[in-house]
């Protein structure tokens, strides 16, 4: 990347962020002063099975308790199979107290993908339950599988009672040195998370102490939550935004976690919100949407803030959302490489200004520096140009697990490569435009997947669907660089796609030349558009027309 000045670079205190000392602290000690400070308090309710509710200072003697059974373990990295909830929280945390580094498993994917993610891990031991087995009976466990339900049983009321009393009468430093929690992490592996794997194989990243509460306090910098927030934890865990953010946040804030396993039940998820007064929803736009047609208003009343992040909501759909329930919609952007939170429009709310639905994500997060670079040429952009978003700080990761190849790829001098395509406006505000791997350079031009989709949902009135019926992939084409490939769910024919996106003001060079019709859209457990499977069909049927 050539240096083109610092009059090009973004910078929201980088340098003073990075000299605070509490970055060199351990996120499982953060989490311990955190929750004994304040014992008392409400800290987590599990919706799963029934309704159960935990204190702070319960939790948190319940851990210790846990965590003196999982110092045993030989291996320092420590499998984690759960949906969100106290059991997923408190084995995160027991591991963290014992120096561990809790490796929380994607149990979505398919087995091979595990299979892979177990042996790159040097994973021995897994912690889960019962009913998480007998729901997945394909999965591949390992020869250790410790029961959660059956660990804590077998450590009996008198220990934990023993150590909720120290916890209310030992002050938590002199506490944590008895039990011998440690104190600094640094730039140690806190956690390793798998890569949605959207785009192809996941890729084991590894989070550092630093990293972690580096963005702990970047969300708790700027404001995004109150201190009396009640947030909804549906993410699942492995999700990098349901580790950090709605399973960790609560732990180290005053803020109160609402956990469900399963945020696809939007009717269930809705009437949790009623039913515990929570005040802050995070998802992505496909979870989201099916809000406006299932839920009754009523039920979301106590909400304060929706964020959305992972992907663009639709054209109109913050209006929306807002008109229908009254609370702030905010959009959010980050990356598992990232810890994973980077910005979020908390403007509207902090200084009580009108929503203006720019699309804008906000200012980036204090500690952090942005730039924009041209990917062809590698020379820093202007912040207003379009081009790559390169990012900077505490919060961002240093490597792939195992993998020097990626890890290269993925860095520039010391700045990591997002592979999004973004730019900022005049305001300082950062715009997200797509991944790049949803352009496709035709004719010199970057044509945006995305909004060709969002376009042809229009043109035939699609909005409203709760899964994607129609998506867009690129494929190699000797003439113009690249072809636009759509792929949909319903019947489109060529010459009225090519009429209807004219009538949209789409350029010529926008419009899709192939159409594959098929079943239904590929996706991914989180709703998210499955990129590999849409480009190697693509390439698989370009290749068996080339032969023909």
């Amino acid at each position: 990347m050539m240096d083109s000045g610092e009059t090009r670079i973004v910078d929201n205190g980088y340098e003073a962020f990075n000299a605070r000392p509490q970055l060199e602290g351990h996120l499982g000690a953060m989490a311990f002063r955190s929750l004994a400070s304040n014992p008392s308090r409400s800290y987590i309710v599990d919706l799963s099975t029934g309704r159960k509710e935990m204190k702070a200072g319960l939790f948190l003697a319940v851990a210790i308790a846990v965590s003196r059974r999982l110092r045993q373990i030989p291996a320092r990295r420590v499998g984690v199979v759960f949906p969100s909830g106290i059991a997923a929280a408190l084995s995160n945390l027991a591991l963290e107290l014992v120096d561990k580094v809790p490796v929380n498993l994607n149990f979505t994917v398919g087995r091979k993908s595990l299979e892979s993610s177990i042996s790159r891990a040097g994973l021995t031991h897994i912690i889960t339950a019962k009913p998480v087995i007998e729901k997945l009976p394909d999965f591949p466990w390992t020869e250790n599988v410790i029961d959660i339900a059956t660990l804590i049983k077998g450590i009996g009321k008198a220990e934990i009672l023993y150590y909720y009393g120290l916890v209310r009468s030992v002050p938590a430093g002199a506490l944590m040195r008895w039990l011998g929690v440690p104190q600094e992490g640094g730039d140690r592996e806190a956690a390793l998370l798998f890569s949605s794997g959207s785009t192809g194989e996941p890729k084991g990243v590894v989070l550092s102490h630093r990293n972690i509460i580096a963005n702990l306090m970047q969300i708790h910098d700027v404001d995004l939550f109150e201190d009396t927030d009640v947030m909804l934890a549906d993410l699942p865990i492995f999700h990098s935004f349901g580790f950090t953010v709605t399973m960790w946040y609560p732990m180290v804030s005053t803020v109160k976690a609402v956990c469900l396993p399963n945020p696809l039940e939007t009717r269930r998820v809705a009437q949790a919100i009623a039913d515990e007064g929570v005040t802050f929803l995070i998802g992505t736009p496909t979870l989201l949407r099916p809000f406006i047609k299932k839920v009754e208003p009523s039920l979301l009343k106590s909400l304060r803030v929706a964020v959305a992040g992972a992907e663009k909501p639709p054209e109109g759909f913050a209006e929306l959302w807002e008109k229908t329930f009254g609370s702030r919609f905010l959009i959010g952007y980050g990356i598992t490489e990232t810890s994973p939170a980077v910005a979020a429009d908390i403007l509207p709310i902090n200084e009580g200004r009108p929503s203006t639905f720019s699309g804008s994500t906000g200012r980036i997060f204090p500690g952090m520096q942005a730039c924009i670079v041209d990917d062809s040429t590698g020379n820093v952009l202007s912040p207003q140009s379009l081009g790559v978003l390169y990012l900077r700080g505490a919060n961002v990761f240093r490597g792939y697990l195992g993998d020097l190849e990626a890890t290269s790829r993925a860095f520039a001098n010391g700045w990591y490569k997002t592979g999004d395509i973004a730019r900022f406006d005049e305001n300082g505000d950062l715009h997200i435009e797509g991944r790049i791997s949803r352009f496709s350079k035709i004719g010199g031009e970057m044509v945006p997947h995305g909004t060709v989709e969002q376009a042809i949902a229009r043109a035939w009135h699609l909005e409203d669907s709760e899964i994607p019926l129609v998506a867009i992939t690129g494929v190699t084409d000797s003439v113009k660089g690249e072809c636009l490939v759509l792929f949909t769910a319903i019947d489109i024919h060529a010459s009225e796609l090519r009429e209807r996106l004219a009538a949209e003001g789409m350029p010529n060079l926008w419009i899709p030349r192939r159409i594959r019709r098929v079943d239904a859209i590929p996706t991914l457990a989180s709703g998210k558009l499955d990129l590999a499977a849409l480009r190697n069909s693509a390439q698989e049927s370009a290749a068996e027309e080339e032969a023909v």
